[in-house]
């Protein structure tokens, strides 16, 4: 009997273990896909980034920030080193442009970073659903106040140590690039978009 009882608490233990490692390999899935999962439910004409930008109109911009309707991306960008990109767009070589004076206006952020949440990985991955960009689609840029609109004119693939990218432009344009989902080492997708309303302060 003790023998038999011994075994049926082995049992139980195990049925525990097991479903516990089930749990959290659905839960590591789910962290993991969390990005493509949601860049599936994105409605590209109205979610919630095409949404702010109807309900935000110039003058009341007061931030800085970078918006993809297609994608529904929202973030803010800055100058300064990598760690920019942990809450947004990293703002890259400043001096090479700007939307107010032209040239090269390089943006950068993470492709896929994992978090402990989906919700984590979710803000650590903005980048994520960027290969569904197409020619055509705008980019809108809200800089110093004022609110810029581009239409994507390119898309090509480049290796991790072309930094041409980066130079600046005769003409002025958005450049935005992130990684390949097979990382850093892998090379990058890039994104050349050019104006096509540039509103003036009234």
């Amino acid at each position: 009997m003790r023998i038999k009882k011994q075994k049926n608490w082995k049992d139980r233990l195990l049925i525990v273990i097991a479903l516990g490692l089930i749990t959290v390999g659905i839960y590591m899935l789910i962290v993991v896909f969390s990005p493509l999962l949601t860049g599936q439910l994105i409605n590209s004409n109205n979610n919630s980034t095409t949404q702010l930008l109807t309900d935000t109109p110039e003058e009341k911009i007061i931030q800085n920030r970078l918006y993809i309707p297609k994608i529904d991306i929202n973030l803010p960008y800055a100058t300064g080193d990598a760690s920019v990109m942990e809450n947004g767009a990293w703002w890259r070589q400043p001096e090479n442009g700007n939307p107010a004076d032209g040239g090269n206006f390089v943006l950068s952020a993470h492709r896929f970073i994992m978090g402990l949440t989906p919700q984590q990985t979710l803000r650590k991955s903005p980048f994520y659903n960027i290969d569904k960009l197409k020619i055509g689609d705008e980019i809108v840029v809200d800089y110093n106040q004022k609110r810029y609109v581009y239409v994507i004119s390119k898309v090509f693939a480049v290796k991790p140590d072309d930094v041409y990218i980066e130079d600046r432009t005769s003409q002025p344009q958005l450049t935005l690039y992130s990684c390949t989902l097979g990382g850093s080492a892998d090379g990058r997708h890039v994104f050349i978009a050019t104006p096509k309303i540039i509103k003036p302060a009234n």
